[in-house]
C-alpha cells in the first residue's frame, strides 16, 4: 500500500486534543514536538514516526493503539490484507491488524523497537513473536522471547519491550482500555 493509502491518525489526534480542551501549543509543550508539526499531523500532511506518535499519545493521556483505533472506521466484518502497511516513517513499521473501535486492539510491529517507553494497560495484553526475538521487562524480570513465543501480561502490569534480533515481527493484541472486564 502506498503512502497516500496509509491510515491517518490526524483526525483522531485532533478529536482527542479537543476532548481534553488543549491547544496545539499545550500539546507541543507536553510532547516536545513543534506546534507546526502537530498541525501537519492533524491535517494529515505529515505522518509521525512511532516514537513521535507515542509522545503525542502520552501528551494526550492515551496510547498510540487507541489513536490508531480511533482513526479507522469500525466495521462488523473487516479484512486487513498483509499488504496493508501503515507507512509510518522510522525504523519500526506498525500496522494495525484490527481497525476501528473494538473490544480488542492488535498491532504488528516490524523492525526495530526499543525499550525507551514503559507501558501499562488497563486490561490484558498478549505479545506474540512471529519472527526474530524480543526482550520484555515486566515486574522486575526480563523475558527473552523468540520466534513462536508468546507472553501474556495481565492488566495493570508495567512493562517495556525491545527487539533483540534482525527481521523481528511482533504481534501485540490487547483488550481495549474502554472495555470493563468483569472477573468471575
Amino acid at each position: 500500500m502506498g503512502t497516500a493509502d496509509a491510515p491517518r491518525v490526524g483526525a483522531a489526534v485532533r478529536r482527542r486534543r479537543r476532548a481534553l480542551d488543549l491547544t496545539l501549543a499545550e500539546v507541543a509543550g507536553r510532547s516536545g514536538l513543534s506546534a507546526p508539526f502537530l498541525s501537519q499531523i492533524e491535517n494529515d500532511r505529515a505522518r509521525p514516526s512511532m516514537r513521535s506518535l507515542q509522545r503525542i499519545a502520552d501528551a494526550l493521556e492515551t496510547t498510540a493503539v487507541q489513536l490508531f483505533a480511533a482513526s479507522d472506521e469500525t466495521r462488523a466484518v473487516d479484512v486487513v490484507r498483509a499488504s496493508d502497511d501503515s507507512g509510518l516513517d522510522g525504523a519500526a513499521q506498525v500496522r494495525p491488524v484490527v481497525r476501528g473501535r473494538h473490544q480488542l486492539h492488535a498491532l504488528e510491529f516490524v523492525g526495530e523497537h526499543d525499550a525507551d517507553r514503559e507501558f501499562r494497560h488497563r486490561n490484558d495484553e498478549l505479545v506474540y513473536v512471529a519472527d526474530g526475538s524480543v526482550e520484555v521487562e515486566a515486574e522486575g524480570q526480563v523475558h527473552r522471547l523468540g520466534r513462536g513465543d508468546t507472553l501474556l501480561l495481565s492488566g495493570g502490569i508495567r512493562h517495556r519491550w525491545r527487539t533483540t534480533g534482525p527481521g523481528t515481527r511482533v504481534l501485540v493484541v490487547a483488550v481495549g482500555d474502554h472495555v470493563e472486564v468483569v472477573e468471575s
